[in-house]
């Protein structure tokens, strides 16, 4: 299925489960696409419409040109459940896709019914950081930054472990276009939703890897700490922890959901 944002950008969706079912929307890491949520959208189909988003500048969505802002991903998920006739869904994000999650509770609580947010934070590393990694990946492509990417999502016992499965990622990852990743390298340098998180209404649960070295637990921490109604949940994993502990994971999002 096809989303034409108000921009004109082209946004690939997918809907698996019944009409009528709560609604279920599952927002990916940079550099994915909505594929990452493959076993949770099977697991999870019987019971929730869950809705999958290719971020603009990822998967099959169209990259427009230029910088992109949080606020225009958190829009395109609103016009998304426009579209398919959602007023209001429960909303999981992991990494990037947590901080979309973030915009939408903040600003549009509505819409938000639970909220998940997995390995993100209010802000995710530093200005400087990213500025840095968006120059990179326009001026010399995506293979530049793969080693440092896929050592981020996953922990060294997992890429040992679990070697075809890091392969995948790191296909997806290189396969990412240079200019939707810089576009949305750009939306999180200038992202920080610290002074806002009292302002999540949704009950909220913060699940981290404690292996993740891009936003530790002690930020998981924070979110609880700000969030009015959160509970954490770690995990012995790295920055993908819904790959590296599916069970777990998924245990947590049904409880969490009341499914």
């Amino acid at each position: 299925m096809r989303v034409i944002a108000d921009d004109g950008a082209v946004l690939a969706l997918r809907i698996d489960g019944p009409n009528d079912a709560p609604a279920l929307v599952l927002l990916h890491s940079i550099g994915c696409d909505s594929s990452m949520w493959d076993a949770e959208a099977n697991a999870l189909k019987q019971q929730f419409r869950v809705i999958r988003l290719d971020t603009r500048g990822h998967g099959s969505s169209s990259v427009p040109s230029g910088d992109y802002t949080l606020e225009r991903l958190g829009r395109d998920v609103l016009v998304a459940l426009d579209m398919v006739g959602v007023a209001q869904a429960h909303v999981c994000g992991l990494s990037m896709g947590g901080m979309v999650a973030q915009w939408l509770a903040v600003h549009t609580p509505a819409r938000v019914d639970r909220l998940i947010l997995a390995d993100t934070a209010a802000r995710i590393g530093t200005p400087e950081s990213w500025q840095a990694r968006r120059e990179t990946v326009r001026a010399q492509g995506m293979a530049a930054i793969a080693e440092m990417a896929i050592g981020r999502f996953f922990s060294e016992e997992f890429r040992a472990r679990a070697p075809d499965t890091v392969a995948r990622f790191r296909r997806l990852l290189e396969t990412t276009s240079p200019e939707g990743y810089a576009g949305c390298c750009a939306a999180l340098r200038d992202a920080d939703f610290s002074c806002e998180l009292a302002r999540i209404v949704a009950p909220t649960l913060v699940i981290c890897g404690r292996l993740d070295i891009s936003t530790p637990p002690s930020q998981a921490e924070a979110l609880v700490q700000d969030i009015p109604e959160a509970e954490l949940l770690l995990l012995d994993a790295a920055h993908l922890s819904n790959i590296e502990r599916p069970v777990a994971f998924l245990e947590g999002m049904h409880r969490h959901l009341g499914s």
